[in-house]
């Protein structure tokens, strides 16, 4: 394995890990627990700990992804470890709530699958940035299939591919125009950065954010080897930002799905507003830039502008891998579903020592609560 850079789990025991530079995809068996942790994250800096694992500095990390195994709460993160020369290799480390680290056998994969189309080795981005960075931009494993977004070497660049697993062969790949409102244009090329599979009116469907930052859907019937298909853009997000993590969960009887931003606040979006978008004929008219940022579904605001990674940790929490504004320190800490925000993030009217609640307070059992989570019992009062 040349490179890690996306993760995404097919079950409790298989971790599927996308390599750029050797153009695969692997399936990495990983070992489950007898039951989950049952605890928060609250890890204000695990960098320093992974670099300890690794035997590196701190600064010779970038990181890649965050993949939370199911019904373990234990975190998987992708990093590169930048070497002398400009060199790179690739790591995964498994993280607990506890903070206990460790490092991933990356050679005892027991499958992969070539990438056969993957873009060419000599074109660039902003002169130093390789387009084969974004061959696999994100992945989704349902029902046996792993979906996999990124560029190709096509015409059409932006490529879908859905290989069958266990792996049996080449990947059917389908490749991708949408409407783009804020650049009023269809686009070919900028692939998928951001994406999950949710129920949309009845239909498995690819609910999927690209940079700038429409929304598309794209039912997975649809998705046919040698296929060009056009994706139903229903909502325009915000222009001058780019997604950094799409996850779908229940909450009650309500499915949502959260996107994360690299520019601004999460957006959260309800299965049957996605519906109303599905049901509606699509976006094909710019936005005003800036006065009218957004069109099409409605997303909630949710506080969670600081996240670069998010998965589902358990029913209650989502786990965020996040950088620490002061300090520059990445965290990895639990946020609960609902609330989308840690509330010692912050100092307010509520945190003064001598700030009493009056009765009824619609917030006083939810801040309780809260602070015990995360890791300040003692003023859980």
């Amino acid at each position: 394995m040349q490179s890690a850079t996306r993760l995404t789990f097919g079950d409790d025991h298989t971790l599927f890990v996308a390599d750029w530079k050797g153009a695969r995809i692997y399936a990495l068996p990983v070992t489950t627990p007898a039951k989950a942790a049952g605890k928060p994250f609250n890890l204000k800096d695990v960098q320093a700990p992974i670099a300890k694992t690794l035997g590196v500095a701190p600064t010779a990390l970038r990181f890649e992804d965050l993949a939370v195994q199911p019904g373990s709460e234990v975190a998987f993160v992708a990093v590169t470890v930048q070497g002398a020369k400009g060199k790179s290799s690739p790591a995964i480390v498994t993280i607990d709530a506890s903070g206990k680290v460790q490092r991933l056998d990356l050679s005892k994969a027991t499958g992969s699958a070539a990438i056969t189309d993957a873009p060419a080795a000599d074109a660039t981005f902003w002169r130093d940035v390789p387009v084969q960075t974004l061959t696999v931009t994100d992945m989704r494993f349902y029902q046996n299939k792993l979906y996999v977004a990124g560029l190709s070497n096509r015409s059409f660049a932006s490529t879908l591919r859905v290989y069958d697993y266990p792996f049996s062969g080449a990947a059917k790949a389908t490749t991708i125009e949408m409407y783009h409102p804020v650049h009023n244009q269809i686009e070919t090329r900028a692939p998928i950065r951001s994406m999950t599979v949710m129920t949309i009116a009845g239909e498995p469907t690819l609910v999927a954010a690209y940079t700038c930052t429409p929304l598309v859907l794209i039912p997975l019937k649809d998705l046919k080897d040698g296929a060009h298909i056009a994706a139903k853009t229903v909502g325009e997000l915000g222009w001058g930002s780019a997604p950094n993590g799409l996850v779908s969960f229940k909450q009650g009887d309500t499915e949502y799905a959260l996107l994360v931003n690299s520019s601004r606040s999460a957006d959260l979006l309800s299965a049957a507003e996605l519906g109303n978008g599905a049901a509606a004929p699509g976006l094909n008219t710019p936005i005003e830039v800036p006065a009218k940022p957004y069109s099409g579904v409605k997303a909630l605001m949710t506080p969670m502008a600081a996240t670069m990674r998010v998965d589902n940790l358990n029913p209650e929490q989502l786990l965020a891998l996040r950088r620490d504004d002061a300090t520059g320190q990445v965290q990895l800490v639990s946020v609960l579903k609902g609330a989308y925000l840690r509330l010692s993030d912050f100092v307010n009217e509520y945190d003064f020592a001598d700030y009493r609640y009056p009765d009824g307070d619609r917030y006083r059992d939810f801040h309780k609560y809260a602070r015990g989570l995360e890791g300040y019992p003692e003023l859980a009062r």
